[in-house]
């Protein structure tokens, strides 16, 4: 069985910073991409970025520049450094991971809240 695991959300002001941490535990041996994506109050979940195994990334527009992610994947671990927070990052944040077990099986965590207050 797999558990994907965030951590690292929390409340912070506009234009400050967050990292969040997710882990993918279990029988995990191959990953390939993992992202992260958000669901604000009133709107559906949205991609905000992804990574695969080899390191491409892919950013939603409006988190470019201000985002980035990162994995370890001796560790089944992606992190997103999130910079210049606004208060329309506000939303719950899920992490994806897309597990090669034959084929691919996504799992997703439970989320983690991220408030940016103005």
């Amino acid at each position: 069985q797999v558990q994907v695991v965030e951590s690292g959300g929390g409340l912070v002001q506009a234009g400050g910073s967050l990292r969040l941490s997710c882990a993918a535990l279990g029988k995990v041996f191959n990953i390939d991409a993992m992202g992260w994506y958000r669901q604000a109050p009133g709107k559906e979940r949205e991609l905000v970025a992804v990574i695969t195994s080899g390191g491409s990334t892919n950013y939603a527009d409006s988190v470019k520049g201000r985002f980035t992610i990162s994995r370890d994947n001796a560790k089944n671990t992606v992190y997103l450094q999130m910079n210049s927070l606004k208060p329309e990052d506000t939303a719950v944040y899920y992490c994806n991971a897309n597990v090669v077990r034959v084929t691919i099986h996504s799992y997703w965590g439970q989320g983690t809240q991220v408030p940016v207050s103005s």
